[in-house]
């Protein structure tokens, strides 16, 4: 895989990769305290989200083990930001750890679900064999998001959060 992400695309949304200047639309659509329930923290400033989307921007880890992609998540046919994606990868591009956010005023639509399929199509394409995400035992609707992109529930639990991973082959996914 290569450090930067491409454009994707599903029925309703689109995935752009991120640019350091969408903190300036993103900060509204993250600035719900209601999603930080189940992850902690608090809604970022401009500014602190403008140095994260720039570290972010780099899409590696200093020492080069992790490869970093991040998408805005984009309603069509409007363009509106509405979330982003993320997905981390290591073992040379074998192994990805995903992660959604969609903000407040568009959960409940499937957009969740739609994107994180889309993201794991994505990986699968790319040869990426292990895919995972972490998700907070209590988090019902990531539980559901992660079900949906192809993704089961393990017995592993690492920093409070149950590991999903990508269903093996022969099993029925998405819907």
């Amino acid at each position: 895989m290569s450090p930067m992400a491409e454009n994707l695309a599903t029925p309703r949304l689109d995935l752009i990769p991120l640019q350091p200047e969408d903190a300036d639309e993103m900060v509204d659509v993250l600035a719900d305290a209601r999603l930080y329930a189940f992850t902690g923290g608090r809604p970022p400033s401009r500014d602190e989200l403008r140095a994260r989307y720039e570290h972010q921007f780099v899409g590696h880890s200093a020492e080069g083990a992790e490869e970093w992609h991040n998408w805005i998540v984009r309603r069509r046919p409007e363009g509106e930001a509405i979330g982003y994606m993320q997905a981390t990868t290591t073992d040379s591009g074998g192994s990805a750890d995903i992660a959604w956010l969609i903000g407040v005023p568009w959960q409940g639509r499937g957009f969740a679900a739609e994107a994180a399929r889309g993201l794991v199509d994505w990986l699968e394409r790319a040869g990426v064999s292990v895919i995972t995400a972490h998700v907070h035992p209590d988090h019902h609707a990531s539980s559901a998001v992660a079900a949906r992109g192809g993704l089961e529930p393990t017995d592993r639990i690492d920093d409070g959060e149950r590991v999903w991973q990508l269903a093996p082959v022969g099993i029925t996914r998405g819907g």
